[in-house]
């Protein structure tokens, strides 16, 4: 049986740090951000750095997970007193974070370390928060009754795919999409 040693606080913060440092700069420079540029603005060294993600792809899967838990967290905070205005906030939020986070989950897909499609997606994750926001909505008829969570997550998907690299006509098409058409 393995037995992994739990992190000292300091190697704890180191770890934090790069996490960090890699969302910021993997959002600005895509999945092929510099290994050696993120070391440098989390503080650390190149070796510190392999010492806790000893590859790309492991840095690459803390980076995804950390922002999608951190999305959840917040879909989890919501008090429910505006169910419409906090599934839409909350669908801009996904959106953004997919259009600006260029590259991310397909480079942990095809990767040379390549995570298949179920050990990276925290699909499930997004849908059981999603699901929550949904319902609400729906208790104050705020959405169409025929809108499914995983309607309005293919829809924030596809179009933060559309518009990677653009989380600003992203947001507008979102919510575009969510008002409707007509004036």
């Amino acid at each position: 049986m393995d037995h992994v040693k739990p992190l000292r606080a300091d190697g704890r913060r180191n770890r934090e740090q790069i996490v960090a440092a890699a969302a910021e700069l993997v959002g600005r420079d895509g999945a092929q951000a510099s290994l050696e540029e993120i070391a440098r603005r989390a503080g650390v060294g190149s070796a510190t750095l392999h010492r806790h993600f000893p590859s790309r792809q492991a840095l690459l899967e803390a980076v995804f997970r950390e922002g999608v838990a951190q999305l959840c967290a917040r879909a989890a905070a919501q008090p429910g007193k505006d169910p419409a205005a906090e599934l839409s906030a909350w669908l801009e939020e996904v959106t953004v974070y997919t259009a600006t986070h260029r590259g991310l989950a397909a480079a942990l897909l095809t990767g040379p370390d390549g995570l298949s499609a179920e050990e990276l997606c925290c699909t499930d994750m997004l849908l059981d928060v999603l699901n929550v926001l949904v319902a609400r909505a729906s208790s104050v008829g705020a959405i169409h009754a025929s809108a499914t969570t995983k309607d309005l997550m293919m829809l924030a998907n596809a179009i933060a795919v559309a518009n990677e690299d653009d989380p600003l006509t992203a947001r507008r098409v979102l919510r575009l999409a969510l008002t409707g058409l007509r004036p």
